[in-house]
């Protein structure tokens, strides 16, 4: 039995991922603008990594729309894990923009290059981290609280970017004072490791997801007590499985009762059971095996146990 999202919340979602879209194009026309005014090769590398900006945040909303069907014949189990493939595929955009970033550093640690009106390129480029700092931290924000690994995850590579642009604008700003233009380059190298860095972590955590990863502790906790608090009439639960894929949280475990309890009692405490899980953990997707009391693995009687 699966909890599936409100449509007010799918629409929701759907929102904020496109509108993640538009932000990325301004900020990055930003970015460029500020390239162009000064010929840093900092701020290039700045402006390179908003256009994998653009191309993630499509990817994220196409994922979601995707993710957002409802089970159908060929995928009984939803479409939930689209999101997750969309959070692998922006990962493998990080490190391709990184990659980009070191060859134009390189070359211009070949070929030493004059930065033309750094406080204004600056200027420009603060209004776009101003940007993507508010913007990176309402999709953290709402992408946690909807469970969305999409908008999470473009939430923590646009704050990424963020760190990115305040380390461009201090080592600019060395430069200006130093006259040394060679920590124009090395930057661009530093912000490229830094860059290569947040896609591992994406592509890592996205992938262990992709493998069936049970939910986080707590999670499992909540759905332990939660079992304990409507399970009245069972013997025990044991063999609990657990594992999520986007929004949803898949839960299968055995149930066992007395042996001469009838059908319909027992399907009155699964029900009891699934509805509690159900108002606990959102979105969860709830399998139950009924099994009789030889079955029990723990011989404590009268309260749930768990094995």
């Amino acid at each position: 039995m699966t909890a599936t999202p409100q449509p007010s919340l799918k629409r929701r979602i759907r929102t904020v991922a496109a509108a993640s879209i538009a932000v990325a194009l301004v900020v990055m026309a930003i970015k460029y603008i500020a390239y162009l005014a000064t010929g840093s090769v900092a701020l290039y590398s700045d402006a390179l990594e908003s256009i994998v900006n653009v191309a993630a945040g499509i990817a994220a909303w196409a994922a979601i729309r995707v993710a957002n069907k409802p089970a159908d014949r060929e995928h009984p189990y939803g479409h939930h894990k689209a999101e997750l493939l969309s959070a692998v595929f922006e990962g493998a955009l990080i490190i391709v923009a990184a990659l980009f970033i070191v060859l134009e550093a390189s070359h211009a640690i070949l070929h030493p290059r004059t930065i033309e009106q750094p406080v204004i390129g600056l200027m420009i480029n603060g209004i776009a981290t101003a940007i993507n700092a508010g913007w990176s931290m309402f999709l953290i924000r709402k992408g946690t609280d909807w469970r969305s690994p999409a908008l999470t995850a473009d939430g923590w590579h646009l704050m990424t970017d963020v760190w990115t642009s305040v380390g461009v604008f201090v080592g600019i700003v060395l430069v200006v004072l130093t006259g040394w233009t060679i920590l124009d380059p090395i930057l661009a190298l530093l912000v490229a490791a830094n860059i290569l860095f947040m896609g591992y972590r994406i592509v890592s955590q996205s992938v262990s997801a992709l493998m069936d990863e049970a939910p986080p502790e707590d999670v499992q906790q909540r759905i332990h007590q939660a079992i304990v608090r409507s399970g009245d009439g069972a013997i025990e639960a044991h063999d609990i499985r657990t594992r999520h894929a986007g929004r949803a949280t898949f839960i299968e475990f055995h149930l066992v009762v007395p042996g001469d309890m009838t059908v319909a009692a027992a399907h009155d405490i699964c029900d009891r059971l699934e509805a509690e899980l159900e108002a606990e953990i959102e979105g969860s997707d709830v399998i139950i095996h009924i099994e009789p009391e030889e079955k029990a693995k723990n011989q404590a009687k009268g309260v749930i146990g768990f094995e």
